[in-house]
């Protein structure tokens, strides 16, 4: 055999093995790229999961469970459900997540149940495009992370509308007797525990080695010299702290915070146990 036709042979070999790796990797390619979908998907949901925790636990808890009076939980069967019905969405619900986080929402979709923060916004814009501090792809992200709950959801119920009249913000009004014990279970049930005992997005309610717990430091917070509440008493000043968390802040924490919506979602029973609950951390 020539020289020419030996590399006719291989040309020709070359080009049918080239042919066949082709077709043998385009069979591969849906697999291939679910596979990088997939991976894709698990890391908006780790990043989403990191955005969650910074952004949105204070409102929304750390599970997604919400807090009750305040915010809706968003690890929901509802919210999964029926969310997009209520509001007539008809896009995706990862396009409605990432909608809502982007532009805020001026008041509550349902104030008899969640009154937001208090005050309007109700939620505060995240997206850079509107004064917030998150990129869209962010954003996205944190959609990914909530989308993932929805497999495995709880059916967390309809709220239960409150047993009485607000407690209002009048720090001198009568309260009831207060019951720890039901104080207790109430700020675990209102979220309390989500920002003044898991994290310290507010005031630590339990004592450390250098700082007394709400019960001592209710009594003599009335008293130091940069207190700009009204209150006289600790009972006073923890409804003041709870009704008008503005009226005073404590230094190394920011107003705006705390929900300013207590006075119009807690009833006067509820005002003192959580208060009567307060007073026994020391």
């Amino acid at each position: 055999m020539s020289r020419v036709n030996l590399e006719i042979a291989l040309g020709v070999l070359l080009v049918f093995f080239t042919g066949v790796f082709v077709v043998i990797y385009g069979f591969r390619e849906p697999q291939r790229m679910q596979e990088f979908e997939k991976h894709q998907s698990a890391q908006a949901i780790e990043v989403g999961a990191d955005l969650f925790d910074a952004n949105c636990t204070g409102c929304h808890g750390p599970q997604g469970e919400g807090i009750p009076g305040v915010c809706p939980p968003l690890n929901d069967r509802y919210f999964f459900d029926q969310r997009m019905k209520e509001v007539n969405w008809s896009g995706t619900l990862e396009d409605y997540i990432v909608s809502t986080v982007s532009s805020g929402r001026l008041a509550s979709t349902r104030p008899q149940f969640y009154a937001g923060r208090g005050g309007s916004p109700a939620m505060p814009a995240f997206s850079d495009q509107y004064g917030g501090p998150l990129r869209v792809d962010q954003i996205r992200s944190i959609a990914a992370f909530v989308v993932n709950w929805q497999e495995t959801a709880p059916d967390r119920g309809t709220p239960a509308p409150m047993s009485g009249p607000p407690v209002g913000t009048d720090i001198t009004v009568e309260l009831p007797e207060g019951v720890p014990t039901n104080g207790e279970t109430l700020a675990t049930a209102k979220g309390c525990v989500v920002c003044h005992v898991s994290t310290a997005t507010g005031p630590a309610w339990q004592p450390t080695a250098d700082t007394p717990g709400i019960g001592d430091r209710a009594v003599t917070r009335p008293t130091v010299s940069d207190y700009t509440g009204a209150a006289k008493s600790p009972q006073q000043y923890l409804l003041e702290s709870i009704v008008s968390p503005n009226v005073y802040v404590v230094p190394g924490f920011s107003p705006g915070i705390m929900p300013q919506s207590y006075g119009d979602t807690l009833t006067a029973q509820e005002a003192a146990d959580l208060i009567a609950y307060m007073l026994t951390i020391k």
